[in-house]
């Protein structure tokens, strides 16, 4: 197991870090029994193979894994743990999950809640990538209308909690630096998305739509824009369509973001253009190449926005970074907003 800076919040676990003779004990020992607790046993004519990130946050854990064909049983000698938590299970592979006397196939993409606190056995057939969601079961409880009847129900893939879910969480994967205290906003809009999966009580509806439905919406819309940042055709219509939203959904997500739907998308652009600015190896790619490649139709536009982001107009901004010298905070500042002074640190690198 590998800790980051912070290992309370993330841990990595990959048999690349073992010598092939002793990765099969890795694999059981450190793995199966010291994280899983439980039985974990290769399928025959597989390659052993175990890439494993957990993230544990307040009343969350997140388990993502990239496995080989595996068979995973936590009997009872293993239940002597104490853990009555609850599982949210997806694969990107069909698999088969018994518990409670009930056999379960679900496809690639659903996904299956299971009980840590009764024996269970899964198998995964081929090698697959794992997403797991661990959640103590007092918090989830109380959002979920008869919660236990949820156990070993699939979800489908198309439901549109599970889809917000999936893409929250992708999304939190990717943000290693989560501070601290949005920790436990995060877990409780992680809860409020499972719960809606499930099948929420009326309150907890209510209650996660304005919390972390909203909170995944917002992510995933915010996740669309950046990639679509280069179109000049990127319009908040455009951006609703894919969501199936209204335009003013979009913009009343953004409103309660504490900005607007065309400041995030003017401050993504002018961040983007400074990176390459900055950059030696796009050095010779003329300032107006780096605001149509960034989104911009109107080079002198996106001059006078560009400066009074930065404090400075794009070529004094190329013409520092070759001199060593950044100006301007490119990840620092909010987006759409002025930065005020610029920042100038000597002998800074320009970012990759």
């Amino acid at each position: 197991m590998t800790p980051t800076a912070d290992d309370v919040a993330l841990s990595r676990f990959s048999l690349d870090d073992f010598a092939e003779q002793d990765r099969m004990a890795a694999w059981r020992d450190l793995y199966g029994r010291l994280v899983l607790n439980a039985d974990l046993t290769p399928l025959p004519d597989h390659s052993l193979r175990a890439d494993v990130t957990v993230r544990m946050l307040p009343g969350l854990s997140i388990t993502s894994a990239s496995m080989s064909a595996f068979r995973y049983e936590r009997g009872p000698e293993q239940l002597a743990d104490g853990n009555d938590g609850l599982v949210l299970v997806m694969g990107s592979h069909d698999a088969v999950m018994v518990q409670r006397g009930r056999e379960v196939t679900w496809s690639a993409g659903d996904a299956l809640l299971v009980s840590s606190a009764d024996p269970a056995a899964m198998i995964c057939p081929a090698p697959a990538k794992i997403l797991c969601l661990h959640v103590p079961r007092p918090a989830l409880a109380p959002l979920v209308s008869r919660v236990d009847a949820s156990v070993m129900q699939p979800i489908a893939r198309s439901t549109e909690a599970l889809r917000l879910l999936v893409n929250y969480v992708g999304a939190l994967q990717k943000d290693y630096a989560l501070a601290p205290q949005l920790r436990h906003h995060v877990a409780s809009h992680v809860h409020d998305l499972i719960a809606v999966a499930l099948g929420a009580t009326r309150d907890a509806a209510a209650l996660a739509d304005g919390r972390g439905v909203r909170a995944a919406q917002l992510r995933a819309i915010k996740a669309d824009i950046i990639d679509h940042l280069n179109r000049c055709s990127l319009t908040i219509a455009a951006v609703a369509r894919r969501h199936s939203v209204t335009p003013r959904q979009v913009q009343r997500l953004f409103e309660v973001d504490g900005t607007t739907f065309s400041e995030f998308v003017l401050g993504r652009r002018l961040a983007r253009a400074h990176r390459l600015l900055v950059n030696p190896r796009y050095a010779d790619l003329p300032v107006s190449t780096v605001a149509f490649e960034v989104g911009f139709g109107d080079v002198s536009y996106f001059n006078r926005t560009f400066r009074r982001q930065y404090g400075a107009p794009p070529s004094d901004v190329r013409e520092a970074a070759r001199r060593g010298l950044i100006i301007g905070t490119p990840s620092g500042t909010p987006e759409g907003h002025s930065s005020g002074a610029p920042a100038r640190r000597n002998g800074a690198r320009p970012p990759e």
